[in-house]
């Protein structure tokens, strides 16, 4: 089998386990989880390394020095583990139980069903606090529409970022890339802010994951609409809209998930800085309500369910290649 299709196999295995047993907390409680091993040596970089008394040019090069080897010291041993393991059954299980962690299949799904389920309950502040985990805007300020918006808005965009774009790079590059994407995300969401300590230091980390992100955010959409009950809809405005995101990847998936549901996105939103004054998303469609978050859901799953089968018609034909 070629590598391309091994790991095809590899990934779709390892997104199996994971949409049935997730990352269980007593695992959690017992070894923690890769990323927040990969989160301690960020958090030491940015101590030792992000010197508040160095000039901006010496941080960035700091910064940059430390993302490298955040990425290589994560990376070097599932390089080893794809050299050493066997390209037969045994080694695609390994592989797969290797890469398994790196996918957030399922808790990407019960992250957002926690706050579905009190929103539809007409439980405000319940969904609040559940929303409250998955988004940085205050939540004291959002009424239904707004959790609702914000909730879906974290599903479209973190089926790109925690599930798409590490199955693409695993595909690509096997048990290494799903773990370099993995450390360079990681980096991103620790140190690639827009903030006084971190605009310096991060500025690498934050351009590097806008660029691994860039095919898998387009990627994203496209499934997006491809599987819902209005693809036309979808696919105009994700082509209309994405490009007026604040982000150069995220409006791919939450535009495609606007048309797709038939909702405006994004717009101004509450963050502890201040107000975002940040364009709509399909902004003459209506607010989102409680059962546009249930479709959402549903329109996740049915797009977990054919990227699976791609991967597993992908390892097919290689295999009969």
């Amino acid at each position: 089998m070629s590598l391309i299709g091994f790991s095809a196999a590899a990934m779709a295995l390892a997104m199996l386990i994971d949409a049935a047993i997730g990352w269980p907390a007593r695992l959690y409680a017992w070894i923690g989880h890769p990323v927040t091993w990969i989160g301690a040596v960020i958090s030491g970089c940015d101590r030792r390394l992000n010197r508040e008394g160095d000039p901006p040019a010496r941080r960035a090069r700091a910064g940059m020095l430390a993302a490298l080897a955040v990425i290589v010291l994560a990376s070097l041993p599932a390089l080893v583990a794809a050299l050493v393991l066997p390209h037969d059954l045994a080694g695609l299980i390994v592989t797969a139980l290797l890469a398994w962690p790196l996918i957030a299949t399922r808790s990407m799904h019960d992250h957002v069903t926690a706050v579905a389920t009190p929103l539809s309950a007409r439980d405000l502040d319940g969904a609040r606090a559940a929303v409250a985990m998955i988004v940085g805007r205050d939540p004291a300020l959002l009424d239904t529409p707004g959790v609702t918006r914000a909730a879906i808005e974290s599903l479209a965009e973190n089926t790109s970022d925690g599930i798409v774009a590490p199955l693409f790079w695993g595909l690509l590059l096997g048990l290494p890339g799903i773990v370099a994407y993995k450390a360079i995300n990681t980096l991103d969401s620790m140190i690639g802010h827009r903030n006084a300590r971190h605009t310096d230091f991060g500025r690498f980390a934050a351009k590097l994951d806008d660029a691994v992100n860039w095919p898998a955010a387009r990627l994203t959409g496209l499934l997006f609409a491809l599987v819902s009950k209005r693809p036309l809809r979808a696919l105009a405005v994700m082509r209309r809209d994405a490009r007026h995101h604040r982000s150069p990847n995220a409006g791919w998936p939450e535009a495609a998930m606007a048309g797709a549901l038939g909702v405006r996105l994004s717009g101004p939103r509450s963050y502890g800085s201040g107000i975002r004054d940040e364009p709509w998303l399909n902004g003459a469609a209506p607010d989102p309500q409680a059962r546009d978050l249930e479709d959402g859901l549903a329109l996740y799953r049915r797009a977990m369910v054919a990227l699976l089968i791609m991967l597993l018609a992908i390892a097919t034909l290689l295999a009969l290649a």
